[in-house]
């Protein structure tokens, strides 16, 4: 049930976020403890997640801010959501979701084993599940409404929706954001070998970073020398091996998978941020 907050009015909810207006038209973002995998909202809660997303976004967002301007105006929020909301500006969203890969794997990798190529991005030959692209390279998808499925698509097609110029932009920042996140991340022992991003344009005209930024939810976060991963991954791969076909409702996830996500999640932004979820 849809949280009743005074002085908001519930305008939807996607995923794992649900989104309040106010009479002044700013938005108010409450990041809940849903996950998500393989475009169903899962039945069971991640506790404490909403708030680490948060958390990490904000972290990254200010980190970030001399490559791009976001969306934040403050995290002053209502007490019943303190700590996993902020207040932001509306943007009028692109209708791409801007994806960059330094690592070849996922939706990436069986793209590659079929066509040798990603999102009509020629690759070399012989590469892997997790080997290091020559350079980073930006993948577009398109935005599936909740229950359908987002495709990748290619540079010509995301043209085809949003103007080369647009284009070009967003691919720029998104490679200019992945390569500097990806830095850092690697200074903390972190493997980025990818993430997405969302950007709208806000009312004076400027391309502003929106949505969340280089979670656990949104990103591909390896340690560095087990590979290990950060992130939903290990969900997806207990959905994977607990023979749900895909077409029903998702399975409930056992507590000690929802203990271990948890801890991956929070290694990842402590390691990130170098401070202790409180």
């Amino acid at each position: 049930m849809t949280q009743v907050l005074p002085g908001w009015q519930h305008l939807r909810s996607g995923k794992v976020r649900d989104l309040y207006t106010n009479d002044r038209g700013e938005l108010l973002i409450v990041a809940s403890d849903r996950i998500s995998a393989f475009d169903y909202i899962l039945p069971t809660l991640i506790p404490g997640k909403g708030e680490l997303l948060t958390k990490l976004s904000l972290f990254w967002f200010d980190f970030l801010k001399d490559v791009v301007p976001n969306h934040i105006i403050t995290t002053e929020v209502p007490s019943e959501v303190a700590g996993r909301a902020v207040i932001v500006k509306p943007l009028i969203m692109f209708p791409v979701e801007c994806v960059a890969r330094g690592y070849l794997t996922g939706s990436g990798w069986a793209e590659y084993q079929k066509s040798q190529s990603v999102c009509g991005i020629k690759l070399p030959a012989g590469l892997s599940d997790g080997s290091k692209l020559p350079e980073p390279i930006f993948t577009p998808a398109t935005k599936a409404e909740d229950g359908e499925h987002d495709e990748n698509i290619t540079f010509e097609q995301c043209v085809g929706i949003i103007g080369e110029q647009a284009s070009e932009i967003l691919r720029k920042l998104t490679i200019s954001l992945y390569s500097k996140a990806h830095d850092y991340a690697a200074s903390k022992g972190i493997i980025l070998a990818d993430t997405k991003f969302e950007f709208g344009i806000d009312h004076e005209g400027r391309i502003c970073l929106g949505d969340e930024a280089l979670t656990p939810d949104s990103s591909r976060f390896w340690e560095a020398t087990t590979r290990d991963s950060f992130d939903k991954q290990f969900v997806r791969n207990w959905l994977i091996n607990s023979g749900w076909d895909r077409n029903s409702t998702p399975p409930a996830l056992p507590d000690d998978v929802v203990k271990k996500t948890q801890e991956r999640y929070a290694s990842a932004y402590q390691l990130l941020t170098g401070k202790a979820l409180k």
